[in-house]
């Protein structure tokens, strides 16, 4: 069967699109298009370069010393990380390679920070579209390209399906990395999507609507049902507020408040694009620049295709 798989945001996360890749080949899928944001949109321009046997290879070898001196950081910048090394040793496997010259279609997605708007790289340098999906706000610093200030396209398009309806697929496979567990039901002509938050009920997408339907009322701890299937209610104990977990960092921070805005994209983008079978990969152990975990997050990735695929028609 040929498929075109859309790869989702979320940095170190990211890693676990290796796995998924590796076992869609070999249960035998032709892949013949990838779309990616942000760590999707390395991973899958690898790919579709035939580079990503290479790069899972170096990366597993990689150590959190080694992380920290690959990261660069660059104080007074526009990000704490300029990423100059990381993207050498991609610049290395890629050589120059153009978009137009891969032998599988390839769409990078980032977002045009001044125009608010996402912007997809379908020709021109693979390398340079990379380093521009690639650029999460505050973390890692963006590029300037053509006149536009470009960041990570996760902040638009957390997952790119829009982009895999002009592929030539008999199927579209869509990879999300949510922040905390879901499980997921998928078949031919719909989707099920459930949170992992024990309080935020059931999201159904059925192929061609429009919009996401709202889910049941949902009951939170105090008693009181909310109208929108994505918020709670809650009432503090004392009004006082609880210490701050000892262990939160400001990254931290900025991951968890990107993530919050990403998992409603995603809901949006599947609606209106839905896969034929959606991978959701468990990654809440992980944090964004946790870059030394690359064969752990394979092996997660691995399993969660195949388990996904087991319960698919399109195995």
């Amino acid at each position: 069967m040929r498929i075109a798989v859309a790869l989702g945001a979320g940095g170190a996360r990211g890693y676990a699109h290796i796995g998924v890749l590796q076992v869609l080949e070999e249960r035998g899928f032709d892949i013949v298009g990838i779309a990616g944001s942000s760590m999707g949109a390395l991973v899958g321009a690898l790919h579709a370069a035939g580079k990503l046997a290479a790069y899972a290879e170096w990366v597993c070898t990689i150590g959190q010393r080694d992380v920290l001196r690959l990261l660069d950081p660059k104080l007074g910048a526009p990000g704490a990380i300029r990423g100059d090394k990381v993207m050498d040793e991609v610049r290395k496997l890629l050589d120059g390679v153009r978009i137009e010259q891969l032998p599988v279609p390839f769409t990078a997605v980032a977002t045009d920070l001044r125009a608010g708007r996402a912007v997809w790289f379908q020709h021109g340098p693979v390398d340079v579209a990379v380093r521009a999906s690639i650029a999460v706000p505050t973390a890692i610093t963006p590029v300037m390209v053509d006149g536009r200030l470009l960041a990570d396209g996760g902040l638009m398009e957390p997952l790119p399906m829009a982009p895999t309806t002009c592929m030539p697929a008999d199927a579209v496979v869509a990879v999300s990395l949510p922040l905390k567990a879901a499980r997921t039901s998928s078949r031919h002509g719909a989707n099920v999507w459930e949170s992992a938050g024990p309080q935020l009920g059931r999201w159904r997408v059925d192929r061609g609507s429009a919009a996401p339907r709202s889910a049941d009322r949902v009951t939170t701890g105090d008693g009181g049902p909310t109208a929108d299937a994505s918020a709670e209610t809650l009432t503090p104990d004392d009004g006082r507020d609880a210490a701050l977990p000892a262990d939160l960092r400001a990254l931290d921070v900025m991951s968890l408040s990107i993530e919050a805005v990403r998992d409603l994209l995603i809901r949006y983008r599947l609606a209106a694009h839905p896969p034929d079978l959606l991978i959701q990969v468990p990654t809440q152990d992980v944090r964004m620049l946790d870059f030394h975990r690359a064969a752990e997050m394979i092996e997660v990735g691995r399993r969660a295709a195949t388990e996904a695929l087991e319960s698919s028609p399109l195995a």
